[in-house]
């Protein structure tokens, strides 16, 4: 029989052991806590592209000190992660063709090249909003018409669109319970949804504000602070949103400066000085939109062309509008009617009013007349050139925000 002396060394020893083996678990990044969940369908269905115990950071990324806009929300990895996998899914959609990543991918700054993008039952009513930074906004109202109060509303309402993945619960469709139920029932999202909300032994984890959650964490995850415009803000060190960047060319330069001045008109509307005041909706350093906006003049509608589009007064950052090769990431408006950064600059050049348009933004009308900034070629030639300086480059390949099913 061992004395309790020796008893209690033998405890005190096996406890520095698991301490010993704890410590070094967490230094190589392993969670002990995740050797409790099941993962072989994991395994199976993603390979080596998800891991339990090497999850991806999602939740601190660096964000630049002069970025200042968020819009809310909150980033867990785990439900990100899960976001991940129902983002690039197609089991979500009726008939299982569309998953939200068909519309927005990942190689355009998550938008569409297509004008209208595909649906389960044909194609959607606008074009493809691109998705980069959508978090970094003042504006905390989705879509183009900002008819979802959040990102999170946002994302299952294309789930519940007849025409974009079916289960609307109207016209012959199954309803959003449906999804909800054939989701649980996989046996991979049994596993994601056991980890992600720690419930080892859960069943039927999956509820519609779970979907909401974890897509919301997904995408507000996507983000571009790595620009050639952002290398500049860095050098500067100091928070100014006018300041001439070291790293910029003299047209670049000059653009920037064309980008935040406010023009100055005469009583016909006419630009006699300044700049283009592309910064009194689109404010840096985020070059998200001013909340208090109006439409722009496109109403067009996709749908209907006999009718007028006027809601749409939302719009995407302007960050990566083309890719860092300087192609478009798709077509441009909600319409998806323009093709180039030129054409967009010729529109606002000259302001045209359809008949009918009674909410077109103000700041397009200074002298109750459509605004004529009258932009030389020069000048066009120098904001293209600062525009193309807001396009990030890891976006478009991290495989965090990637396919993560096995190709």
């Amino acid at each position: 029989m061992k004395s309790p002396i020796i008893k209690s060394l033998i405890l005190g020893l096996a406890t520095v052991f698991t301490l010993i083996n704890s410590f070094h678990c967490t230094e190589k990044g392993e969670d002990p806590q995740n050797s409790s969940y099941t993962d072989v369908a994991i395994k199976r269905v993603f390979g080596s592209n998800i891991q339990f115990d090497q999850i991806e950071n999602y939740s601190n990324q660096e964000i630049p000190a002069y970025i200042r806009a968020d819009n809310g929300g909150v980033i867990d990895d785990k439900k990100a992660t899960l976001g991940r996998v129902l983002f690039y899914d197609k089991a979500l959609s009726k008939n299982g063709t569309i998953a939200c990543a068909s519309c927005h991918h990942q190689e355009f700054a998550f938008s569409d090249t297509a004008v209208r993008s595909s649906g389960v039952n044909g194609l959607t009513g606008r074009h493809s909003m691109r998705l980069i930074n959508a978090r970094f906004a003042r504006e905390s109202k989705f879509f183009w018409n900002e008819r979802a109060a959040s990102l999170e509303e946002q994302t299952t309402q294309p789930i519940q669109d007849h025409i974009e993945m079916g289960f609307s619960g109207t016209d012959g469709d199954e309803n959003i319970s449906d999804l909800i139920t054939k989701l649980n029932s996989l046996d991979y999202y049994q596993e994601l949804s056991a980890w992600a909300y720690n419930k080892p032994n859960g069943k039927n984890i999956l509820t519609e504000t779970h979907l909401k959650e974890c897509l919301g964490a997904f995408v507000r995850s996507i983000q571009s602070f790595d620009s050639k415009y952002d290398e500049g803000r860095r050098q500067i060190g100091v928070n100014d949103n006018n300041r001439p960047l070291p790293n910029f060319s003299t047209d670049e330069n000059a653009g920037l400066q064309l980008f935040s001045a406010p023009p100055i008109f005469n009583d016909s509307s006419q630009r006699i000085a300044g700049g283009l005041g592309c910064g009194g909706c689109h404010r840096a350093p985020e070059f998200d939109i001013d909340p208090n906006t109006r439409n722009n003049g496109f109403v067009g509608n996709l749908v209907n062309p006999a009718l007028l589009d006027l809601d749409n007064t939302r719009s995407p950052s302007l960050r990566d509008l083309v890719n860092p090769q300087g192609e478009p990431n798709g077509p441009f408006m909600h319409t998806g009617s323009l093709n180039s950064l030129a054409s967009v600059i010729g529109h606002y050049n000259r302001i045209i009013i359809r008949p009918g348009n009674n909410q077109i933004d103000p700041r397009l009308t200074p002298r109750a007349l459509p605004q004529q900034l009258n932009v030389t070629p020069t000048e066009r030639q120098q904001i293209i050139a600062f525009l193309q300086t807001l396009s990030g480059n890891a976006v478009y390949t991290d495989t965090k925000w990637g396919n993560p099913f096995q190709q």
